[in-house]
């Protein structure tokens, strides 16, 4: 195609997208660009409109912080004191683990108990444990296996195996952005992907639009954090110009075609992505905190994307996906004592005060904020094997039976213990809550049925929880 009647130049398709220099190249929202959403349905959707929910919600948007690795729950939130008097001695019942493992671990940490109700945290978590009134802790947790990928697909995705769309994916389905003006799901992890890369935050079959976009939050120049998102060469209003004349384009090329989610997705992040220029980069400056908030969040990469998620979150942002780091942070295999502490010690103080910034704010009431790993860690120690330690005995294993995670704000019970693992903190044996109930009721809470959120593909009306998952109503406030 090289002139049309109602554009006043003549070039083709690749030359004017060349010509535009719109900065889109290398934008953040690369991702949605690079999609494949294999499955789509007859009606169009735009992740920014926003929409009706199947019944009232008590949240509005979630706060995800993903302790990538699987944190040690008899160090953090599930206290065994009987595993400490057992310590270096076998103990007294046969545990199914991954690798080989030998004698009772005791915690190297000391437990304290915490608000109304006396809950005990660990030492790693002093400033977490002054908010424990307004957190709901499931003790009972459990998963399907004791691998990192398909455990993290399973708490992201519903799924262990298969390409399916993530939670946050599901949720701006769902019920779009609040703000048009950002995308509705962001994730932000430093220094580069998590095991299982953007599989985590995938679209899957779910329009491309819908994919999570992801910042490398190491950068702490705006220009670095957010490449490209400005254009130093053509300024706004042409650009409007520019974009309005690729509209066309779009419109008769779309004419001529049938419907095409890949397509639909690329047109809106055009728009999105010139959108973005001026707020994104406002939502990514902390240095506009003023600074007795900067310094209650503290110093470093946690702190620091922690308090992004709170200024992406009352920006309207629908799901923030905050990671712990690249690779798998909390998966210590050895030196479990300095490895708890020092990871502890970047994010507590940040965490509590997320918490207590969105109390303030009058934000925390209808935020949910998740915090958890993919699975927990064994009581035992793990012996030597080439490949999974140092030759150190001093860590412990993967462990998919028992662990803890906990919710805050949003709807969620505050104050509240939910199930208990066995004497030793292997096993949820009270009150056991799969991934996919937790998810069916983090999905309660954002005022939908879990069956009902579908999305027809192949023949198939599929789900986050697939064909599983139960709304734990006791985590419910």
């Amino acid at each position: 195609m090289n002139y049309h009647p109602d554009l006043d130049f003549e070039y083709t398709r690749r030359e004017f997208l060349n010509r535009c220099g719109m900065g889109f190249g290398a934008l953040t929202l690369g991702s949605i660009l690079g999609s494949q959403a294999t499955g789509s349905e007859s009606e169009g959707y735009n992740a920014q409109t926003q929409k009706i929910p199947h019944f009232k919600a008590k949240s509005k948007r979630i706060i995800q912080i993903m302790a990538n690795g699987g944190p040690s729950q008899v160090d953090t939130f599930d206290p065994k004191p009987l595993l400490n008097k057992w310590h270096g001695k076998p103990l007294p019942t046969t545990l199914r683990t991954e690798r080989t493992t030998g004698a009772a671990f005791g915690s190297p940490f000391e437990f304290k108990p915490y608000g109304e109700n006396g809950t005990e945290v660990s030492e790693l978590f002093p400033h977490v444990g002054e908010c424990i009134d307004d957190i709901c802790l499931i003790r009972s947790m459990y998963t399907n296996v004791p691998n990192h990928e398909p455990s993290l697909l399973l708490m992201n995705c519903g799924d262990a195996r298969l390409a399916r769309p993530s939670m946050g994916s599901w949720l701006t389905y769902g019920l779009g952005t609040e703000n048009e003006n950002l995308p509705g799901f962001v994730v932000l992890c430093p220094n580069g992907f998590p095991v299982g890369d953007s599989a985590n935050w995938q679209n899957a079959f779910l329009p491309g639009s819908y994919q999570g976009t992801y910042i490398d939050t190491k950068h702490k120049k705006i220009e670095k954090l957010l490449e490209n998102i400005q254009n130093d060469h053509t300024g706004y209003g042409t650009q409007r110009k520019q974009l309005d004349a690729l509209n066309k384009l779009n419109k008769i090329h779309a004419a001529q075609r049938a419907e095409d989610d890949r397509f639909s997705a690329r047109v809106q992040s055009f728009e999105l992505a010139y959108r973005m220029q001026m707020e994104a980069t406002d939502a990514f400056d902390i240095s506009k905190e003023p600074k007795y908030i900067r310094e209650m969040y503290g110093e470093g990469q946690q702190a620091r994307q922690i308090l992004i998620a709170r200024r992406l979150a009352e920006r309207g942002v629908r799901f923030v996906q905050v990671w712990t780091g690249f690779r798998q942070p909390w998966d210590t295999h050895d030196d479990l004592e300095s490895e708890h502490r020092r990871l502890a010690g970047e994010s507590d103080k940040p965490i509590a005060a997320l918490l207590k910034d969105l109390k303030m704010r009058g934000l925390l009431d209808d935020t949910l904020v998740i915090w958890g790993g993919e699975f927990g860690r064994t009581p035992v120690v793990e012996l030597s094997v080439p490949g999974a330690n140092q030759g150190k005995v001093n860590g412990r294993d993967h462990n998919n039976y028992g662990f803890s995670m906990w919710m805050a704000g949003g709807g969620a019970r505050g104050g509240y213990v939910h199930g208990a693992t066995d004497e030793f903190g292997f096993q949820a044996v009270e009150a056991p809550v799969h991934v996919h109930d937790l998810q069916a009721t983090i999905l309660h809470l954002m005022g939908f049925d879990h069956e009902k959120l579908t999305y027809r593909y192949a023949g198939r009306d599929f789900r986050l929880t697939d064909v599983h998952g139960n709304v734990i109503h006791e985590l419910i406030a």
